[in-house]
C-alpha cells in the first residue's frame, strides 16, 4: 500500500534497484464481495512548510497539497468497491463516515503519528477493521501496535495479498496481521490517483510523480535507502494524463513535482520535457511547474532551456549549507561541483526562482555560522528558505551514526532528536535569529524585488489562452488580489513595507508577480513572528509539544 513518492517511503529490507521489480503485468483481483473503504489522510501539525498562513488570502484552500500515495492506493482498490476519500487536513472524518465502511486505510509520516492513531481509535469504536500503510509504519512498525493489518512496503504483491484478505473478512482479527512487499508494483503500472475523489481547489497547490529515487548519499537523507540511488520512472504518457485528471478535478495555478530529484535521471528528464511543452501548449499554458532537484543542474543548460520553454518557475535545491566544509562532512559534494552563488545566478537566468533547504545544528557550525546563513541570504538574493534544525531520521546514515555515538535525544521538551556538538540553546537561538533575520519584511521584499527585476523576466512569455483567461481564473486572481490587499495592505504590521512593491507593481499591471510576492511572503513573515514569540516549532519533525492551541 506504500507508495513510491517523496511523501511516502518503504522500508529498508526491500530491494532498492529497479532490476528487482517484476515484468509482469499484474492481472486485477476481482472480489467477491463488495467493500467499502474509508480512506483517511490525518491531519498535519503546522509547520513551516504546511503554508496555513497564506490560506485566509486564497478563498477555499484549506491545505498545501494533495496526499498523492493514498490517492494511488485508492485507485488501486478494485473498481467493484465503494471507497471514500477524507483529507483531514481539509475537513475531518465524521461519526456517520466510520459508520459508514466496512474497512479505515490510513496514511501518513512519522510526524503524523499521534493523528494515525487516533484515527485508529475511533475506526475501532465503530467495530471496523483498521489497516495503515505509508513511510512511518513501513519505517516502524512498532508505532502502530493497535492497527489490525499493517502494510509494510510499497505498492506491490502485499497489496494483492491485502485486498484478497479484505474481501474475504469482514470481521477485526484477533491479531495483528502484516503484508510486506516482496515485489514492487513497476511505476509504469501505477495508476492514476483517484483525483475524482477531490476537489483540487482546495490545495495550495497540485503535486505529481514522475521518478523515485537519488543518486546521492547525503548523511541526513534517507532517499536512496528507501527508493535507491537508480531512479525509477513513470511514462511520460502516464504524467500528461495525470495533468489532465487533475484539470478535471479543479481550477489547477501550479503543479509541483514531489520526485526526490527532479534530474535524478537527466535522460530521462529530457525525454519527459518534450511531453510537458507540448502538453502545455496543447492548452494554453495553463500552469506553472515546480520541482526539485540538485544544485548542479545548472551545469546543465539543454535542460534548463527545455524546463524553460515548459514553464518551469520555481527550484527547490537542497543548498543545506554555504559552508564547503559542512557541505563535504555530510556527504553534499554534488553542491561543490561549481560556486553555489554562480548556480544560483544561472537558474536565475532561466527564470527559475530558487527556493533553499538550510540546516542548522550540523557537526561543523560554529557561533559564526548563523552570520554566515545571513550573508548568504543577502548574497544570494533566494526569497524563501526553509531553515530547520537538524534531525535525525530513522534508517539513514546519520540515525546510525548518531545512535553509535550516544547522540540521539528522545525528549519532548526539544526541537530535535540531536545532541548537538554545541549548546542546545545556542543552536536553538541560531536558528530563531536566521529565521526572523530571513523573513523580517524589508529584507524580504528586497530579496523577491530582486527576483521581480532579474529572475521572473526571463521566463517565457505565456499566452493570453482560454485556459489562462477563463472566469474561474478572473475570478481566483481577482479573489486574491482583494484578500492580499485588505488583510496584508491594510490590516498587517508590515503594510508599508508591501505598498512599497504593490504600489509600482500595480501600475505596471504586474498583477501574477505581486499575487505570488503578496501570497507566499505573507505566510513566511507571519510564521517568523510566530517563531520569535516560540509559537513555530523549529522543524518539520519537531519533538516539541507547543502549549498554545492552534486552530
Amino acid at each position: 500500500m506504500t507508495v513510491n513518492l517523496k511523501s511516502l517511503e518503504n522500508p529498508t529490507h526491500i530491494a532498492a534497484d529497479s532490476k528487482t521489480a517484476p515484468t509482469t503485468k499484474r492481472t486485477s483481483y476481482v472480489p467477491s464481495q463488495h467493500r467499502r473503504i474509508l480512506c483517511i489522510f490525518p491531519k498535519y501539525s503546522r509547520s513551516f512548510g504546511t503554508f496555513h498562513h497564506a490560506y485566509p488570502l486564497m478563498g477555499n484552500v484549506r491545505a498545501f497539497m494533495p496526499p498523492q500515495g493514498i490517492l494511488i492506493v485508492a485507485a488501486y482498490l478494485p473498481k467493484e468497491w465503494e471507497v471514500r476519500f477524507i483529507d483531514e487536513n481539509v475537513k475531518s472524518a465524521t461519526r456517520a463516515d466510520y459508520q459508514w465502511c466496512d474497512v479505515v486505510i490510513v496514511s501518513g509520516m512519522h510526524i503524523q503519528k499521534p493523528q494515525i492513531n487516533q484515527i485508529n481509535e475511533l475506526a475501532h469504536r465503530a467495530g471496523k477493521i483498521t489497516v495503515v500503510g505509508g513511510p512511518s509504519v513501513s519505517g516502524c512498525p512498532e508505532y502502530y501496535p493497535e492497527f489490525d493489518i499493517l502494510h509494510l512496503g510499497e505498492l506491490g504483491d502485499a497489496s494483492d495479498r491485502m485486498i484478497e484478505y479484505l474481501d474475504q473478512n469482514l470481521e477485526r482479527p484477533q491479531a495483528q496481521i502484516r503484508f510486506e512487499t516482496k515485489e514492487r508494483l513497476p511505476l509504469t503500472e501505477f495508476p492514476t490517483p483517484a483525483y475524482h475523489l477531490l476537489n483540487i481547489n482546495d490545495y495550495f497547490l497540485a503535486n505529481v510523480q514522475f521518478s523515485s529515487g537519488c543518486p546521492y548519499r547525503c548523511e541526513f537523507c534517507d532517499i536512496p535507502e528507501l527508493y535507491g540511488n537508480s531512479p525509477r520512472m513513470k511514462t511520460p504518457e502516464q504524467v500528461v494524463a495525470e495533468l489532465d485528471a487533475m484539470r478535471q478535478s479543479g481550477n489547477l495555478g501550479a503543479v509541483y513535482f514531489v520526485d526526490d530529484n527532479f534530474v535524478g535521471d537527466r535522460r530521462a528528464a529530457m525525454k519527459l520535457l518534450p511531453h510537458l511543452i507540448d502538453w502545455q501548449k496543447r492548452n494554453g499554458y495553463p500552469i506553472q511547474f515546480a520541482c526539485e532537484a540538485t544544485l548542479n543542474l545548472a551545469q546543465s543548460p539543454k535542460l534548463l532551456e527545455m524546463m524553460r520553454e515548459a514553464y518551469f518557475c520555481t527550484i527547490f535545491c537542497g543548498i543545506e549549507t554555504p559552508e564547503p566544509n559542512a557541505l563535504h562532512a555530510i556527504s553534499k559534494d554534488q553542491n561543490l561541483s561549481m560556486p553555489i552563488l554562480k548556480a544560483i545566478q544561472v537558474l536565475n537566468s532561466y527564470g527559475m526562482e530558487v527556493v533553499s533547504g538550510i540546516i542548522i545544528g550540523l557537526d561543523t557550525d560554529t557561533p559564526e555560522t548563523a552570520d554566515r546563513i545571513i550573508e548568504f541570504i543577502r548574497a544570494s538574493q533566494i526569497p524563501m528558505l526553509t531553515i530547520n534544525l537538524l534531525h535525525a531520521l530513522p534508517r539513514t546514515p546519520l540515525w546510525r551514526r548518531l545512535e553509535a555515538e550516544g547522540r540521539l535525544v528522545f525528549d519532548e521538551s526539544r526541537e530535535s532528536n540531536v545532541e548537538f556538538l554545541m549548546p542546545y540553546e545556542q543552536v536553538l537561538e541560531m536558528w530563531r535569529r536566521c529565521i526572523t533575520t530571513a523573513y523580517e519584511p524589508e529584507f524580504l521584499y528586497q530579496r523577491f524585488a530582486y527576483n521581480m527585476e532579474h529572475t521572473y523576466p526571463n521566463r517565457i512569455e505565456v499566452p493570453n489562452s482560454p485556459a489562462r483567461t477563463s472566469g474561474a481564473n478572473i475570478r481566483k486572481g481577482l479573489t486574491y488580489l482583494a484578500n492580499i490587499l485588505l488583510r496584508v495592505g491594510i490590516f498587517s504590521n508590515y503594510r508599508q513595507t508591501f505598498w512599497k512593491m504593490a504600489k509600482p507593481a500595480l501600475k505596471a499591471g504586474d498583477i501574477e508577480n505581486l499575487i505570488h510576492v503578496g501570497i507566499v511572503g505573507h505566510h513566511l513573515i507571519k510564521f517568523a513572528q510566530d517563531c520569535a514569540k516560540n509559537e513555530e516549532s523549529a522543524s518539520f519533525y519537531s519533538q516539541k509539544i507547543l502549549t498554545k492551541v492552534r486552530s
